[in-house]
C-alpha cells in the first residue's frame, strides 16, 4: 500500500480530478446492450434513430460502467481505495450515442474520518461526463472509503 498515490488525505474538499477522455465505439454500446441491457435502441442504428435518443445509445448501465472504468485509470487503482458504501445520485441526462467522446472529472464535496475506524475516510464525490459538444451527459454523486496514509503504511 505504501507505494499508492491517493490516500484519503489527499482529497481536499473543492479539489477537482480530471478523469480523461473516452471515445465511445457502435461496436462496444452493441456488445455491452447484447450481454446487459438488449433494448432495442442499444441494439440497433436505426431502432435508436427511431426513438427519442435520436442514434444507437449506450445504455444507462454502459455510462455507469464506462464513468467507473474512467474513474479507476485516473486515480482509484493507484489509491488506498476500500470500496464504496453505495451511490446516493445517478443521472443520465442526455444520450450518449456512438461517436460521442466523453470527457470525465470528479470534484471532492466532502470528506470526514470514520467516527468509529479511525484509519478509513470517507470522500464524496460528484462525478461528471460530458460530450464533445460540452453537455453534461451524466452525474453521479457517491462516498468512497479510502485508507489514511498512515494506515496504508502500517498495512503494507
Amino acid at each position: 500500500m505504501t507505494a499508492k498515490t491517493w490516500a484519503y488525505e489527499e482529497f481536499v474538499e473543492g479539489a477537482s480530478i480530471d478523469l480523461g477522455t473516452k471515445l465511445v465505439s457502435a461496436d462496444e454500446i452493441v456488445e455491452f446492450a447484447s450481454e446487459f441491457d438488449p433494448q432495442p435502441m442499444h441494439l440497433d442504428e436505426e431502432a435508436g434513430k427511431a426513438s427519442i435518443l435520436g442514434g444507437l445509445s449506450a445504455s444507462g448501465w454502459h455510462t455507469c460502467a464506462m464513468f467507473m472504468r474512467m474513474l479507476c485509470d485516473a486515480f482509484l487503482l493507484d489509491s488506498t481505495c476500500q470500496g464504496a458504501p453505495g451511490v446516493d445520485l445517478v443521472k443520465w441526462k442526455k444520450p450518449v450515442l456512438a461517436g460521442d467522446t466523453l470527457a470525465g472529472s470528479v470534484v471532492v464535496l466532502a470528506s470526514r474520518l470514520s467516527r468509529s475506524k479511525p484509519q478509513l475516510g470517507l470522500v464524496t464525490l460528484r462525478g461528471e461526463l460530458v460530450n464533445q459538444r460540452g453537455e453534461s451527459v451524466f452525474e453521479l454523486e457517491n462516498s468512497i472509503m479510502f485508507l489514511t496514509r498512515d494506515a496504508a503504511e502500517r498495512a503494507a
